[in-house]
């Protein structure tokens, strides 16, 4: 099922709204797999243009840093922004950093692309200042309100992370030099100075 024609543009100068069904979705991830794609509650696709190198490289210091705490403790696993997951609300999520504990892992279906599962942790890295905050804080409202016990989003535009705990209002903070990952990821510590530099 092809629905993309990825050398054509879909639109010059509009955008709309494309709902479609989970299968549709699947079949669309299936035939363009060069696409980063989430799907809403509702239906709504969403299509994630790639991001600029400079916010590739914090991506991937970020996924480093929490992969390295992980493999020493060997408390669970570390997925980066390629992979998918399902929320109990029905939408398929992908942040840029996710980590799940290891009892979580450990009961994924064999051959699920994406799964039915909640993660632990999240870390979604505003990209640039045309990249709408108010989306990604409600994407982190959306994890936070479906399970996920901890979620950073860090904003290296106004040099702020915004901290989503489940039960508790968002915490801001101005301009922190590290973040702790509390009681999910015990004795992690990440050091932000080369993400808002």
């Amino acid at each position: 099922m092809q629905l993309l024609d990825t050398h054509t543009p879909l639109l010059n100068t509009q955008s709309v709204t494309l709902h479609v069904t989970r299968e549709q979705f699947d079949a669309l991830c299936h035939d363009n797999p060069e696409l980063r794609l989430e799907l809403t509650a509702t239906g709504e696709l969403i299509v994630m243009p790639p991001v600029s190198l400079d916010s590739s490289g914090k991506n991937l210091d970020l996924a480093t840093d929490v992969a390295i705490w992980n493999r020493q403790t060997r408390l669970g696993r570390v997925y980066d922004s390629s992979g998918g997951f399902t929320l109990p609300n029905g939408s398929l999520k992908s942040a840029d950093v996710m980590w799940l504990q290891q009892s979580k892992v450990d009961a994924l279906p064999p051959g699920v692309t994406f799964p039915e599962v909640v993660p632990d942790f999240v870390i979604e890295l505003r990209s640039s200042q045309s990249d709408s905050l108010s989306k990604l804080q409600a994407k982190m409202l959306e994890y936070r309100d479906n399970g996920v016990r901890l979620g950073w989003l860090i904003n290296p535009q106004q040099q702020q992370v915004e901290i989503y705990r489940i039960g508790r209002d968002v915490e801001i903070l101005e301009s922190p030099t590290n973040l702790s990952g509390e009681d999910v990821l015990s004795g992690f510590v990440l050091d932000l100075r080369s993400i808002f530099s």
